[in-house]
């Protein structure tokens, strides 16, 4: 599997490349390693770049997180994204039976991994903290997510929508718990200000 391919056709034609990946064999190993881990450190590296190197001003006033916080906060942010996707990979197969569609980890991770790709990519635009905001195009994955399930989860089409926000949930419950975790790890706690 070529990634830049893979990401290209998942991003501008998703009912195509979903079919292609719904037929595909893969492995945990080559979802997480060959296709996630590299899309995966683009919101990490451009956040620790964007935060810690540049730096971003406001009301006139600039700041730059330290560079061993900053650091220490990509790698955890990179870590638990990749646990999560994951995890959401097993949220997505045990809701298959609930949604009529069909227990498969393999292909909820796939399901999992592949509509993650809008919002990794997306986060390029952490490189300029000024650019931050324009990440929510990343919400683009919640479409790749709703195209996927049925194909690759075998859930009917009249299912999906439920099936995708319930699944849309899940990852929100997920990524707050990764969310609570790396700031905990890093002491950054937005929530505490």
């Amino acid at each position: 599997m070529d990634l830049v391919a893979r990401a290209k056709g998942i991003l501008l034609s998703p009912r195509n490349e979903w079919a292609k990946i719904d037929g595909e064999p893969a492995t945990t190993g080559s979802l997480l390693v060959d296709y996630a881990a590299p899309l995966a450190a683009i919101p990490a590296i451009a956040g620790f770049v964007g935060t810690s190197l540049l730096g971003y001003n406001v009301l006139g006033l600039s700041y730059r997180v330290p560079i061993v916080r900053g650091l220490v906060a990509a790698i955890v942010q990179y870590v638990l994204t990749l646990v999560g996707v994951f995890v959401l990979g097993l949220i997505v197969d045990a809701l298959a039976p609930s949604f009529g569609g069909t227990r498969s980890q393999i292909q909820a991770l796939k399901v999992s991994v592949y509509s993650s790709t809008a919002a990794w990519i997306a986060g390029v635009f952490m490189l300029l903290p000024a650019l931050s905001p324009l990440s929510i195009v990343g919400l683009y994955s919640l479409y790749l997510l709703y195209l996927g399930l049925p194909i690759l989860m075998k859930a009917p089409a009249d299912r999906a929508i439920g099936y995708t926000v319930v699944s849309i949930i899940a990852a929100i419950v997920v990524y707050a718990v990764v969310g609570v975790i790396a700031g905990t790890v890093t002491g950054y706690r937005p929530w505490a200000l």
